[in-house]
């Protein structure tokens, strides 16, 4: 999975998060949130080792993602104006006052389910840029299509610019997490298709059997003389 980690904040207060590895990540994402500028709507990336942290602060909330550096900055963008757009549709104002991780149990799952989405779907890319052309030619163009055409104007800083040199923490990622959790959605569909295979034969063997005791009706039905049988049955 090419981003293997996200949050929703209200500055410092997580509202909700997925990791799909294991590691430190959300350590020093909370050190990224901390040190973030007090800017009321900015995009900033910031490496550390292989991993680029993606930052949208837009309406007073903060989403982050981490993804590898080699994925690009466009699709990591995008999908951070998905879930902004997302959880601003769900929430609102009610972000602006929610306690910790309120959103967690529900929102944690649209982070995983987007997540996977933009990272195994090549198309994304293509087809949310065709969307946002087509919102340009028209009167109303949304604030998410609009926004990502900066995207390519956004510098990726070393994370040490912002962290001081005591509050730099080395960047662990385990992704056996990953690979498990790749493992286990295989395994989810495999069961999910053998059941679709064995429900879409057994269809097909009740329509053979319908058929063949039809067919074997209407040839007994021939010889005994009618539907009723009176031939077979007054013998």
């Amino acid at each position: 999975m090419a981003i293997l980690y996200a949050v929703v904040a209200r500055e410092t207060l997580v509202l909700a998060e997925f990791a799909a590895a294991t590691g430190n990540i959300g350590a020093v994402a909370r050190r990224i949130l901390e040190k973030l500028p007090p800017d009321s709507d900015s995009r900033l990336c910031f490496s550390q080792d292989r991993y680029i942290f993606h930052v949208l602060r837009s309406d007073g909330i903060t989403f982050l993602c981490m993804a590898n550096d080699t994925f690009g900055r466009r699709v990591p963008f995008l999908y951070l104006e998905d879930i902004h757009m997302r959880f601003m549709k769900n929430y609102g104002r009610v972000a602006h006052s929610a306690l910790a991780y309120e959103m967690n149990d529900e929102f944690s799952r649209v982070l995983h389910q987007q997540m996977e989405l933009y990272s195994s779907n090549p198309s994304v890319d293509t087809l949310t840029r065709v969307r946002g052309e087509v919102s340009e030619a028209n009167v109303f163009r949304p604030k998410i299509f609009h926004a990502k055409l900066q995207v390519h104007t956004i510098m990726v800083d070393n994370i040490e610019k912002i962290l001081d040199r005591g509050d730099r923490l080395a960047l662990l990622v385990d992704k056996t997490a990953t690979m498990q959790d790749s493992a286990f959605h295989f395994r989810k569909q495999s069961k999910r298709l053998r059941r679709a295979l064995w429900m879409k034969n057994a269809k097909l063997l009740a329509v053979l059997t319908f058929l063949i005791v039809l067919l074997l009706y209407i040839i007994i039905a021939a010889i005994c003389g009618g539907i009723t049988l009176p031939s077979c049955r007054s013998k």
